[in-house]
């Protein structure tokens, strides 16, 4: 009985241990992944590698120059927590006092440590270690921010997806943020509601442009989603309002535009905080008409009401909501640049409009250092 209690004693230890192994690794793995993970193996790799690069520069200095060593400091910059890189910084400081006693003089001849590779080297760490400093503060890491910064933009423009919508109807949709950037003040948020029925849609213009405004329409895009469905669509703007307001951002007001289509009868009721008209095809007449609807912007006043237009898409009919960024600069009034926009959208009349909004884009505000998002929704 000693002897199975004894190996029950050593199985259980074996397992704890085994637990604890496998919690540890996991550990490791997230904080890895999180950008926490201790930064002990860099920190050796670069210390090990400036006595390999003293000693090359010693030995060939012509292929190895002394300032070779800005290499592991451009990488501890990279890699290394402000501490860490401090003792990096040393180790390649007694790296160029070797290199110089070694080497001899730099008046003596080239390939030699000069007043130039010493400047070279410390404007080097001294970059490295304001990077590394803004790195520890914001907590992003360098192997994680551009990761998620990308999932930022990916996540943005899932959101602004349309959702499918049952035949006899056709949607397109573009936005192109200003200076080419990958973050945009403009954000569209959709879905079909009233059980597939009826499809809303907002458009928003937050004030400010690219990514001055990326990171407040990201908010507010997530907040958007989660609101429409939810309520009434005559209580959405006005809780759109709320919310902004409860911001208290310095510049926190937008322009909005709601749809509601229903896609049975075509009918629809739009909604506006001060945003731009929408224009609407009407093919029995071949003439685009102005659709506006009367409400203050967002986030400048509490209790703000929203009066809506109504309307209705017969077989035939376009309808296209837009920022002003596609239609009003510096350079043209907003009435020219709306002229610009349905003289260029007649052309695709007879495609459809299959695949026109992005270049409608092109065609009326390629080179506007603004915000632009055109959407278009069709009726086959």
């Amino acid at each position: 009985m000693a002897r199975v209690a004894g190996a029950e004693t050593l199985t259980a230890r074996m397992r704890r241990r085994s637990h604890r192994v496998r919690i540890g690794l996991r550990r490791a793995g997230v904080d890895h992944f999180r950008g926490d993970a201790t930064d002990w193996a860099a920190l050796a790799a670069l210390l090990l590698a400036v006595p390999a690069i003293v000693a090359g520069t010693i030995a060939v200095p012509d292929w190895c120059p002394p300032a070779t060593l800005v290499l592991p400091i451009v990488l501890g910059g990279l890699l290394l927590r402000p501490a860490s890189l401090l003792l990096l910084y040393g180790g390649s400081a007694v790296g160029l006092i070797v290199e110089a006693a070694a080497l001899g003089p730099y008046s003596q001849g080239p390939s030699r440590v000069t007043p130039g590779t010493i400047l070279l080297v410390g404007v080097i760490g001294f970059v490295g270690l304001a990077i590394a400093q803004f790195r520890s503060r914001v907590g992003v890491p360098w192997r994680r921010g551009g990761t998620m910064l990308f999932d930022l933009r990916e996540r943005i423009r899932v959101q602004s997806k349309l959702p499918a919508l049952p035949k006899g109807w056709h949607r397109e949709m573009a936005l192109r943020p200003a200076g080419g950037q990958s973050f945009s003040g403009d954000f569209v948020v959709a879905a079909r509601t009233n059980g597939g029925r009826t499809l809303e849609v907002v458009l928003t213009d937050v004030s400010g442009k690219g990514m001055d405004a990326g990171s407040r329409a990201l908010l507010l895009s997530g907040a958007f989603g989660g609101l429409l469905g939810s309520l009434p669509p005559h209580e959405f703007l006005r809780a759109a309002n709320g919310y902004l307001l409860r911001q208290d951002w310095d510049e926190g007001f937008a322009t909005s535009v709601h749809l509601v289509l229903d896609l049975d009868t075509g009918d629809y009721e739009l909604l506006s905080a001060g945003h731009l008209p929408a224009l609407q095809l009407n093919a029995g007449t071949g003439r685009w008409e102005e659709k506006a609807a009367e409400g203050p912007l967002l986030g400048v006043y509490d209790g703000a009401e929203f009066d809506p237009t109504k309307g209705t898409l017969n077989s035939g009919d376009v309808l296209m909501l837009f920022t002003d960024g596609l239609v009003e600069s510096a350079e043209r009034e907003l009435t020219e640049g709306m002229d610009r926009l349905t003289g260029a959208a007649d052309r695709y009349i007879a495609s459809g409009f299959h695949g026109a909004a992005w270049h409608l884009i092109e065609a009326v505000a390629r080179d506007v250092n603004d915000d632009r998002a055109l959407l278009l929704l069709c009726r086959d």
